[in-house]
């Protein structure tokens, strides 16, 4: 569906490697492996309010974008995980946009995934106000899925969202094979909220879920005791608490860590979760101490949401660099939070761009040299 990109070579040596000094010839080629299914995300932002009933609002801003695990792929990639994708894509211009973005944009690893003739490109409408969003989604019944010549590859790490009601079986196939599964998991529609349907925790190394959904699921009333409680089912629990940052408990260790979020005044909030996950994966791959982990976790996530869009809000490297930077030169900053980031120091590039990161765009009909 595509051609090679001439500018790949550049795009990869550009890009910082947050693994370079782990990497050795018997490594996998693949860092972290996903499958889930791909959208077409429309965002609408600069609303006053919520939709009222029986009448038209105007937005101020609108963005196009892949969404759906295309915001996780992207996030990892932009960090400079190598990422490999499984998912369908239809064969309408949406699938192709999509695939194009990914492939060619990203320099994500498409091999596994494959093109549906005639199946429509499923499509979420955003409309983010007040700091919040309201959703409108829209597709067809997926196609049934074909096995893959070797899937899950061989990777270090997997991203995994457990579904209620339902196991998946490649999960425990890449556990078994050595792969790190961080998982996260989506508001249960039914409000059963059976924990129960966490049974592929046996699998995962870490378990990554918002503080609503943490507390449903473990019946408690405190985000910070929901973590207690799942680290009881899993190694590392980490559950993020919006505007007050992350909580996270290492089982194995004893560790607990707390990290307040960074104040920014967000544009668009859809995929924030997904970019501090990434951020997260990116840390423990590499090594750093939990409270780097949730601290860089919430700084992708915090810069993610000045953009339009889920997947191509993700910050890259150099964006993180240039956050750095400005920080530490804005006057009457508490020492002791810029102490929090000072693990950056040893780790950002300096802050140029060598290229220009994508970023969702108001219509996806213009070609590349517009």
């Amino acid at each position: 569906m595509t051609t090679p990109d001439p500018d790949e070579p550049q795009r990869r040596t550009a890009c910082l490697d947050p693994l370079a000094a782990l990497r050795t010839p018997g490594d996998p080629a693949c860092d972290v492996y996903l499958t889930g299914t791909v959208f077409l995300d429309i965002v609408f932002t600069g609303l006053d309010s919520a939709p009222v009933r029986g009448t038209e609002s105007w937005a101020r801003g609108m963005g196009s974008s892949p969404g759906g695990v295309a915001n996780m792929a992207t996030a990892l990639a932009r960090l400079g995980l190598r990422t490999s994708l499984a998912a369908a894509f239809g064969d309408d211009h949406y699938g192709e946009y999509c695939w194009d973005a990914l492939a060619r944009g990203e320099g994500i690893d498409l091999s596994l995934s494959r093109t549906v003739p005639g199946w429509h490109s499923p499509v979420t409408v955003s409309m983010a106000y007040e700091g919040e969003r309201t959703m409108v989604s829209h597709g067809h019944e997926a196609p049934p899925p074909e096995p893959a010549p070797e899937c899950p590859p061989p990777a270090r790490a997997a991203v995994a969202s457990l579904a209620s009601g339902a196991a998946a079986d490649w999960i425990a196939a890449a556990a078994r094979g050595g792969t790190r599964i961080f998982a996260d998991v989506g508001w249960d529609e039914s409000g059963r909220w059976d924990p129960a349907d966490l049974a592929d925790l046996a699998h995962c190394e870490a378990f990554l879920p918002n503080a609503e959904e943490a507390m449903h699921y473990t019946r408690t009333d405190c985000p910070r005791a929901a973590a207690h409680a799942l680290a009881e089912r899993v190694r590392l629990a980490v559950v993020t608490l919006g505007a007050e940052g992350a909580y996270a408990v290492d089982a194995a260790t004893g560790e607990t860590a707390q990290v307040p979020a960074i104040a920014v005044e967000a544009l668009d909030p859809t995929g924030a979760g997904d970019v501090f996950v990434a951020g997260f994966v990116t840390g423990t791959l590499a090594g750093w101490p939990l409270a780097d982990r949730l601290a860089f976790g919430g700084l992708t996530a915090a810069l993610s949401v000045q953009e339009f869009g889920g997947s191509l809000s993700a910050p890259g490297w150099w964006e993180v660099a240039a956050w750095w930077q400005s920080v530490q030169s804005l006057p009457g900053q508490d020492p002791a939070a810029l102490r929090r980031y000072s693990f950056l120091e040893r780790l950002v590039p300096p802050p140029a761009r060598p290229w220009p990161l994508r970023r969702a765009v108001p219509t996806i009909g213009f070609g590349r040299s517009s």
